[in-house]
């Protein structure tokens, strides 16, 4: 099972020099979570939805980006690939060969591959996460510096009863986000109140006006914008049946409840390809 038989080959990508508005473009209209930055036929960074929502006034692309990603040769095995983006904490390799970008694996390839391997595992305790949950009129500015600040890329939902109504991911903010612009005055002053040079406080005043561009989430509940139709598993559910669920909801996680139907943790794709990395070890 090589790279090279689920990576994509049409890898949507942009250009250095280019625009940071373009590449929210891209991630609004695709749904994708990054794309490979391209100088001279070959690949210099990396560009995600978290460069964007952490860095929200960068404009230029060689700031935004994480510059020589790792990457990998289209005749690799997966496995190998897996154990890649789980030590590296990536969620996507581009494929090069004679140094020229040819495809893009991520995640949600292996995710792809996991699903025919019909593995009958138990997810468990093995795969799943502790995790916490918002209330759904949280505001979504607060959501994303949560999601910032404690490095989750999806976040469950409740109402005031603890019920599951939902999940907002980072796909969601991109999606919700919008170019904001603004102008900043800066304020350069010759001498203060207490310089001896002043006369009855009175001082020679420049400013400076420059323009702000940032991407900016709105003041809106985060129930407006989170995914409602939340599909969810138990606890048992077998690793393939995860894979699959996955991919047929075009999610990046899933929801893990009790039989009460009460959250109790969650599945994140990235963790569910550590079952390659432990067939690796095996």
């Amino acid at each position: 099972m090589q790279v090279k038989d689920y990576m994509t080959s049409d890898v949507v990508h942009v250009e250095i020099p280019g625009n940071r508005d373009d590449v929210l473009k891209i991630l609004k209209r695709t749904g994708i979570s990054g794309v490979p930055v391209i100088k001279n036929k070959k690949i210099v960074g990396i560009i995600t939805r978290k460069d964007l929502l952490r860095k929200p006034e960068e404009t230029q692309l060689g700031l935004l980006m994480t510059s020589k990603p790792v990457s990998i040769g289209p005749k690799t095995d997966i496995r190998e690939a897996a154990r890649l983006l789980v030590s590296h904490k990536v969620r996507r390799l581009p494929v090069v060969e004679d140094g020229i970008l040819i495809g893009l694996l991520s995640v949600a390839d292996l995710v792809h591959a996991i699903a025919l391997m019909k593995i009958k595992d138990e997810i468990k305790d093995e795969f799943v996460s502790q995790t916490f949950a918002l209330w759904e009129e949280t505001p979504l500015p607060l959501v994303g510096r949560i999601m910032e600040i404690s490095g989750v890329d999806a976040i469950p939902i409740l109402n005031s009863d603890s019920v599951l109504q939902g999940i907002i991911s980072e796909r969601d903010l991109i999606r919700n986000s919008s170019i904001e612009d603004s102008v900043g005055v800066s304020d350069f002053s010759n001498g203060t109140d207490d310089d001896e040079w002043t006369w009855e406080s009175i001082r020679d005043t420049h400013t400076i006006s420059f323009g702000i561009s940032r991407v900016q989430l709105p003041n809106r509940p985060v129930k407006q914008a989170m995914v409602k139709n939340v599909v969810s598993v138990p606890k048992n559910a077998e690793v393939s049946e995860c894979a699959l669920k996955m991919r047929r909801a075009r999610v990046d996680q899933l929801p893990v409840v009790n039989g009460d139907k009460r959250l109790v943790a969650m599945l994140y794709d990235r963790d569910l390809i550590r079952v390659l990395c432990r067939d690796t070890a095996e």
